[in-house]
């Protein structure tokens, strides 16, 4: 295919696969704790837009939800059939990891779900709020395993080669590896930052349209709350996930800066923009600032930062991608943060909800948060590279024995099925977000039963009516 060889098409294959799945735990990890946080308020309070809001997110999650477990179970067979060298020389690491988190976190969340999902109307408020959480915790303890697991392949320590593979000694070790803890909270606060733009651009969405109830502003009111408290967060954080690549990958540092000489010596200059050449080894047309990117990666005027030419050419990053990469990631987070600033500055003026150009930006910004990962996670991946295991065992050297043709039939089939098949899916939960709150959904059951109408207990039982017929939501129009 295009001229490519088996590895390529297999790094293709993973990367197509990855960046479909990695959308879906995203917005289940915010949208897990987003429905705790409002069953908890409509618990203490007793306000009926939080159980509004609450109804409505949970169809929503729902979809993800299923969406992220099946595009999930595909990645994990693509080990076993696209990188069997590297089950084989990991899986003594790798393999416990993954098991733990199914032991753990996902029977965890599939013994809530139904609860959680279908039991409104059949079990006692406490025991629904328990099982609210206990779905949320599941997300984020898998978010931990998942983790450690990539984080090890990036930073391995706890382990020792024996007859050519590698076998744990130490397992807090390889656990709690060096990059595991910034790169825990990195992720976990993209997914609640990805989950904010994501439920604030469908508020922003409906108010433009004139639809202004109290639960679409409860909406926005919340998801701009969370951008303004956790983008600054994020982006101490991500300085010091950045510190801790230097001292444990500084070739990867090397790239993403798009820095290639030290021979002048001197402190390193911050390249905001250019143009990364891997075959002339420098960054053309660039736009850089002095001093800046020492002051930033080593705290320091005078001290330069590692440059790519300080590696063997075949220990190098893509810089081209990487370099690209980041900086739409860092870039979307800083819109993120004046996002935050706007509001709060009209939350003062009393305009949040009236102003046309914020919530345009808050509408565009909506899939803000899934591309800022996305980039990230390019970031990280595409960096490690050319090792799958950092500087134990290279990516060629983990590719099952493929041929091109195999690979490029599985590749074409997959970019098929998974454009067709959650295409729906994502076309469909797009119709929820369509649809808005309903006001007062998820009555008790005495407010049904036999011959009298009431909101289905079941969540995607209530999404197949009124798709076209706005009338079912009180307060839609104004």
């Amino acid at each position: 295919m295009l001229g490519l060889e088996a590895l390529e098409l297999a790094r293709i294959q993973f990367a197509f696969t990855v960046s479909f799945h990695i959308i879906f735990p995203a917005i289940t990890i915010g949208l897990a704790s987003y429905l705790a946080v409002l069953e908890g308020l409509w618990l203490k309070s007793g306000e009926e837009v939080y159980r509004d809001l609450y109804h409505f997110w949970s169809k929503i999650f729902a979809v993800n939800f299923g969406m992220g477990v099946v595009s999930g179970l595909v990645m994990a067979y693509q080990f076993g059939t696209n990188w069997s060298r590297f089950s084989s020389y990991a899986g003594s690491i790798t393999g416990p990891l993954l098991t733990y988190e199914v032991l753990t976190a996902f029977f965890l969340e599939a013994g809530f779900l139904g609860v959680m999902l279908f039991g409104w109307n059949r079990v006692g408020r406490g025991l629904h709020y328990f099982a609210t959480v206990m779905v949320a915790i599941g997300t984020l303890i898998s978010t931990f395993w998942i983790l450690s697991s990539n984080s090890w392949m990036q930073t391995p320590q706890g382990y020792q080669v024996l007859d050519g593979r590698l076998v744990p000694v130490d397992w807090l070790a390889v656990v709690f590896n060096p990059s595991f803890p910034y790169r825990l909270a990195h992720m976990a606060i993209a997914s609640f930052l990805a989950t904010a733009c994501f439920v604030g651009a469908s508020a922003a969405w409906h108010l433009l349209r004139g639809r202004d109830t109290p639960a679409l502003r409860k909406m926005l009111s919340m998801a701009m709350w969370m951008a303004l408290l956790v983008a600054p967060v994020q982006a101490l954080v991500g300085d010091a996930h950045g510190l801790n690549t230097l001292e444990h990958q500084p070739a990867k540092i090397a790239a993403i800066e798009g820095h290639w000489d030290n021979s002048e010596g001197g402190p390193t200059p911050l390249i905001l923009f250019g143009l990364p050449d891997m075959q002339r080894e420098e960054t053309r047309f660039k736009l850089e600032i002095p001093l800046l990117g020492s002051l930033i990666l080593k705290h320091s005027l005078s001290e330069p930062i590692p440059a790519l030419k300080d590696f063997p050419a075949q220990d190098r990053p893509n810089s081209t991608i990487v370099f690209w990469s980041f900086r739409v990631m860092v870039g979307l987070g800083l819109a993120m943060i004046l996002l935050g600033l706007w509001s709060l500055w009209l939350r003062w003026r009393g305009g949040l909800f009236e102003s046309r150009a914020f919530l345009r930006l808050a509408l565009w910004m909506g899939p803000s948060g899934l591309i800022a990962v996305l980039a990230g996670w390019f970031t990280t991946e595409i960096g490690r590279q050319p090792w799958v295991v950092y500087g134990l065992m290279r990516t060629a050297d983990a590719a099952s024995s493929h041929s091109s043709v195999q690979m490029s039939l599985t590749l074409v089939t997959f970019v098929l099925v998974y454009f067709s098949l959650f295409g729906v899916g994502i076309g469909y939960m797009m119709r929820l977000v369509r649809k808005g709150p309903v006001t007062h959904e998820g009555r008790e059951a005495s407010d049904g039963g036999a011959g009298r109408p009431r909101t289905p207990a079941r969540p995607l039982s209530a999404t197949l009516e009124g798709f076209d017929d706005e009338s079912d939501n009180p307060g839609a129009r104004n």
